[in-house]
């Protein structure tokens, strides 16, 4: 991955990044099925990825939280 895609995929929530970490996909690969996908479900599937991202900056701050009640 390129040092602009990182820089890109920070400032857009790193939700694609996060699903093709799981996986093990590349991360180009999960944006483009996002894409297909919110075509043929009229759009839906961007529902989906504000609570993923909602979701994993709430984990995130857990983490970041629990981090500091142990240091």
């Amino acid at each position: 991955m390129t040092k602009v895609t990182k820089i890109i995929e920070r400032s857009v929530f790193g939700v694609c990044e996060a699903i093709a970490d799981r996986v093990g996909i590349r991360t180009s690969r999960v944006r483009m099925y996002f894409i297909y996908l919110s075509f043929f479900a009229f759009g839906s599937p961007v529902i989906i990825y504000f609570f993923l991202a909602f979701w994993l900056n709430v984990k995130n701050y857990i983490r970041r939280k629990r981090n500091l009640i142990w240091e």
